[in-house]
């Protein structure tokens, strides 16, 4: 006969369980009510030194910290059980999914070139920048010394931007297009860049011998595309099934949202099964659900559908913040290495100041005087680059990963930059960008870099191609810029027709309505609202 385990036969310990398990949920609940009702007051008062992902770690503080203060971390840490499998399963899929579906094609493609260069090549430079500054400070003794590929590791994990408290300023405020689209496009995409960049060298560390530099590329196209093909293949499969289902009418509203939930965990499991990234994929199927399955969804499945995962999302994000200030008063950090911390951060600004400035010039280069990226706006960008949820969740992988106490520093190390980038640096955005003069309500009736109005509606603009006499270089820079307005015209023509019952016109919410002006920012009213004429981000 099997062995039974000796818990079944215990009914008191079954209720003490039962008992931490609920006390753990209430006291979950309570952190959650506490930062939304905290992070409301916030942003009524307009007090932007704090913001709301700033209040939920500091409420993750202040509760562990308590418990350390009143030695009941033990009891606590029962109550509050925190596996990872919860947090790559539940959290973080859905944070990254509402990246993806909340993207808007129209300032997003408009500057598709700009947003590709800085979250794929700007990823990958920041990537190795990092990795090699923290080996060379290893080898002269400036910090603790990891081997070079682990390095390099730390170098992808940390360059996962999560610009929420940016943003969120951007929105209460009010702010260029073109600055938003690259602010989020760039974080979007980055995510998928700085996964698949810590796979490949995860993999490359497992299996060092034999390995070379082209293998190293095979298996990083093998993760990046593999991932991204699975999600765009499974956002495209459900726009078909939408399309053809006859889903769309009242009696079905139920099965039609029930099917549209259940894609993108299809996405994320289908690429976890095939040894790919399921964040990647996910990412995708967010972008290519939102572009093509949401227009084929009734009226009230699409309002549900986006309110639900803004819920979902908003939960688990706030949930991650409150997590990571609560893990960091109670688990037991490698404080020791002191100037790992310090480094790291110095290393992870010159990285993104690299990133940032480098390829802003490559972009300027591509781009004709009245398109190009404004020195305020590049600045804005750099210090956008905060960390939070993925750089944290990468960390926590590496904890099982690395062996020997390296992957614990790396893991102290990621949680105390999320600390100093989310509390210090994001407290001081909302002043930072006012002096930069990149937020704010003023409007203007040009529509500024990148959009035209034609028939009242924002549409982007292209420019000939360059002079004869510019550089082999240049002219390759213009060529790829120009392959936005390609692909455009193909999703118009062909793709929008094929996977949706709209044939190829744009829907009426994302256009502009017949208005006599035309802002360049962002809408911004008094009480921090949208004002619906604008472009919804």
């Amino acid at each position: 006969m099997p062995e039974i385990s000796p818990a079944i036969h215990d009914p008191q310990g079954q209720e003490k369980q039962q008992q931490a398990a609920g006390v753990g949920i209430l006291l979950q609940i309570m952190m959650l009510v506490l930062s939304f009702v905290l992070g409301h007051v916030l942003r009524r008062h307009k007090f932007y030194y704090l913001p709301e992902a700033s209040a939920s770690l500091l409420i993750g503080l202040i509760v562990g910290g308590l418990a350390n203060v009143s030695n009941t971390e033990t009891s606590i840490r029962t109550w509050f059980n925190f596996h990872d499998e919860f947090f790559f399963l539940f959290l973080l899929p859905p944070i990254i999914f509402q990246s993806g579906f909340s993207l808007q094609p129209k300032p997003f493609f408009s500057n598709f070139g700009a947003i590709v260069t800085f979250s794929v090549l700007g990823t990958f430079v920041a990537s190795i920048v990092t990795g090699v500054l923290v080996y060379l400070g290893g080898v002269m003794f400036l910090m603790y010394r990891l081997p070079f590929v682990e390095c390099l590791m730390f170098g992808s994990l940390i360059s996962a931007t999560d610009p929420v408290t940016v943003l969120s300023i951007f929105q209460e405020l009010g702010s260029d297009v073109n600055l938003y689209a690259l602010v989020f496009g760039e974080s979007v995409l980055n995510d998928a860049m700085a996964i698949s960049l810590y796979r490949t060298m995860s993999l490359v560390r497992s299996h060092s011998a034999g390995q070379n530099f082209f293998m190293v590329i095979i298996r990083f196209l093998e993760t990046f595309v593999g991932s991204m093909s699975a999600g765009v293949g499974v956002g495209f499969t459900s726009a078909l099934l939408f399309k053809y289902a006859g889903l769309d009418v009242d009696n079905l509203q139920n099965l039609e949202c029930c099917l549209f939930v259940l894609f993108p965990y299809f996405s994320y499991m289908l690429a976890e099964g095939l040894s790919l990234s399921g964040i990647v994929s996910i990412l995708f199927t967010g972008i290519v659900m939102k572009h093509y399955t949401y227009s084929n969804l009734s009226t009230n499945s699409q309002r549900f559908v986006s309110a639900f995962f803004h819920l979902i999302s908003s939960l688990a994000e706030t949930f991650v913040f409150i997590y990571m200030g609560f893990d960091i008063a109670m688990e037991k950090h490698s404080w020791s290495h002191v100037g790992f911390i310090f480094f790291s951060i110095l290393f992870i600004v010159i990285a993104r100041a690299a990133n940032v400035f480098g390829c802003g010039y490559l972009v300027n280069l591509a781009r004709p005087a009245h398109r190009k990226i404004p020195m305020t706006h590049q600045k804005a960008l750099w210090y956008s680059g905060l960390r939070g949820a993925m750089a944290f969740a990468l960390a926590l992988q590496s904890v099982h990963e690395l062996p020997d106490g390296h992957g614990q520093t790396i893991f102290t190390a990621t949680t105390a930059i999320v600390v100093v980038t989310v509390l210090l640096i994001g407290g001081s955005t909302g002043t930072m960008l006012e002096a930069l003069e990149v937020v704010g309500d003023s409007r203007d009736t040009s529509l500024g870099d990148g959009f035209e109005v034609v028939n009242n509606r924002y549409m982007t603009r292209f420019d000939d191609e360059g002079s004869p006499s510019e550089s082999g270089f240049r002219t390759k820079l213009r060529e790829f810029h120009k392959s936005a307005k390609s692909f455009s015209e193909l999703d118009r023509n062909y793709l929008t027709p094929f996977f949706t019952s709209n044939n190829g016109d744009y829907d009426e919410d994302d256009d502009i309505n017949n208005d006599q002006h035309h802002e360049e920012r962002i809408p911004f009213t008094r009480r921090g609202n949208f004002n619906n004429r604008g472009l919804n981000f």
